[in-house]
């Protein structure tokens, strides 16, 4: 796939998770729920791989911070689930390891990461595994939101970056 295309592509869900996250966010203590972060993760995952999702990751976390729509819990919990999605896809060619990755990557360890940056960074009180179940949740309504389109376009037939990509379900 040439580069340009990627960058394409890329630059689109950058402008797609910045302009819904002013739609689409979901205030819950200190943190900021971004179900739609997560559905840009597998889809970039699955069709650009596991560095420009990362790109995208951190580019939407970025803007969303600027703009106060977002927090600092989305750099760790978008970019590894990001760059999990993406290398859990590339080694197996399966969207639901896609998902998978995006779950385990933001639900547990992006979560686990975060811990940090709120008793550190921030100076709040929280527990270490305090973040899990919001960052599941999230991340699970996303990710399950990408496996469906991603379903869609495979039995619609519809070309996923490359002409002789081969995905499974």
């Amino acid at each position: 796939m040439k580069k340009t295309y990627k960058l394409t592509l890329t630059a689109m869900m950058i402008a797609m998770g910045t302009l819904s996250s002013n739609l689409v966010v979901i205030p819950i203590g200190f943190t900021k729920v971004f179900p739609m972060q997560h559905f840009l993760n597998v889809l970039s995952g699955v069709l650009l791989g596991p560095y420009y999702a990362v790109a995208q990751a951190f580019c939407v976390s970025l803007l969303r911070n600027m703009m106060g729509t977002g927090s600092l819990f989305a750099f760790p919990g978008s970019m590894v689930g990001a760059f999990l999605a993406g290398l859990l896809f590339w080694k197996t060619r399966k969207i639901y390891f896609a998902v998978i990755g995006e779950v385990i990557g933001t639900g547990i360890l992006g979560a686990l990461l975060s811990y940090p940056i709120a008793t550190l960074i921030l100076g709040q009180k929280a527990t270490l595994f305090g973040f899990i179940p919001l960052f599941i949740f999230s991340s699970f309504a996303g990710a399950l939101l990408g496996f469906v389109i991603l379903t869609i376009f495979l039995r619609k037939k519809v070309p996923l970056g490359e002409k002789n990509i081969t995905v499974t379900k």
